[in-house]
């Protein structure tokens, strides 16, 4: 009897040591797994804040040089249009030194002071950057309605061909800028470098108005300056609110769209094990998005069985969505009807 007792207890202590090195074996996999994923995370925000600095020097290299040679030809050409649009250039200088301080702060890594990491502060520059499109806009639109107020057209000064020649250089060259500046806000989804974007087009939308004037003065109406700069102004103004209000959405931890949550929902019920969704909460962060989500998974499973079902949710979702930065899956027992037992959830009609 003590031989075939010692002998049980020897095959179950092997039991146990084989599910223990099984166990041991799963948690290296997933911390290898884990830092595979952290590692690309931290790959991916790097090549974007390289992206964004490089888009950000060319654009200071563009606007220096562009300030320059229309305050040149203002001067030259005697107009004031053209030296105020000189000015404006020289403001996206600023604007774009914003908004590589905001992409540099908002790549910095998760601190002991900050655990969710700082993407935020690019929201911070980007409304920064509103606020200044939208003083200049106003600035612009002021103008114009106190020479179109104060009349006395004929006393203004008729500008050069130099003159009118720069606003057609700075009109192909801003609005190049805006699709460059665009093209790579989008592809990183970097809400300060759209900002930035945007005010290459005020930056243009300017320069329109300052040809049109220059233009129109040459042919005897230079009223036509100040009414082309209220019509920018109402232009500049409309995109530096959709710029505010994108900023405040993500600082406000704003959901994700409708579409966006729908995918999500189909992506985590094609699991195997989960039986429903009780609750899915998301919110943005900054160019980020975090999610919260609580499956049903089968009551009557072990506890280790339904980690797997969470876990399998978990990276299923940060495989198919590359912006989501945190994921909390929180488990509910579901109960079938035939158990004999009380349920704790049903799947919900629109998730059958």
């Amino acid at each position: 009897m003590d031989t075939k007792h010692g002998e049980k207890e020897q095959t179950g202590q092997h039991m146990r040591d084989e599910q223990q090195e099984h166990a041991d074996i799963g948690g290296d996999v997933k911390l290898v797994k884990k830092a595979g994923i952290q590692a690309c995370a931290e790959q991916q925000s790097g090549s974007e804040e390289q992206t964004a600095m490089q888009v950000s020097m060319i654009s200071i290299v563009v606007n220096a040089v562009l300030s320059a040679g229309k305050l040149l030809a203002g001067v030259v050409g005697h107009s004031g249009a053209m030296i105020s649009d000189a000015v404006h250039s020289a403001s996206d200088v600023f604007s774009t030194i914003v908004v590589m301080i905001g992409v540099h702060m908002a790549a910095k890594k998760s601190d002991e002071d900050h655990p969710y990491g700082h993407e935020r502060m690019e929201c911070v520059a980007a409304i920064v950057l509103a606020v200044v499109l939208a003083i200049t806009g106003a600035g612009i639109g002021i103008g114009g309605v106190k020479t179109i107020a104060g009349g006395h057209y004929g006393a203004l000064a008729v500008p050069g061909i130099a003159a009118l020649i720069a606003a057609v250089v700075s009109i192909v060259l801003k609005e190049a800028m805006f699709w460059y500046t665009r093209h790579y806000a989008k592809m990183i989804d970097s809400g300060a470098l759209m900002a930035d974007a945007w005010h290459h087009r005020s930056d243009a939308l300017s320069s329109v108005g300052a040809l049109i004037g220059i233009a129109g003065a040459r042919m005897g109406f230079p009223v036509l300056d100040s009414a082309a700069s209220v019509v920018i102004c109402i232009f500049i103004l409309k995109a530096a609110y959709e710029i505010f209000k994108d900023a405040v959405d993500k600082m406000v931890d704003k959901s994700c769209d409708a579409q966006t949550e729908q995918e999500m929902r189909e992506c985590i019920l094609e699991q195997d094990g989960v039986q429903g969704i009780d609750m899915l909460h998301t919110r943005v962060f900054g160019n980020k998005i975090y999610v919260d989500v609580e499956i049903l998974v089968n009551g009557q499973w072990r506890l280790y069985e339904a980690h797997a079902v969470a876990e399998r949710a978990h990276d299923e979702l940060e495989r198919r969505f590359p912006k989501v930065k945190h994921i909390m899956v929180h488990v509910n027992p579901y109960m079938c009807k035939e158990s004999g037992k009380e349920e704790y959830a049903e799947k919900k009609e629109t998730e059958k």
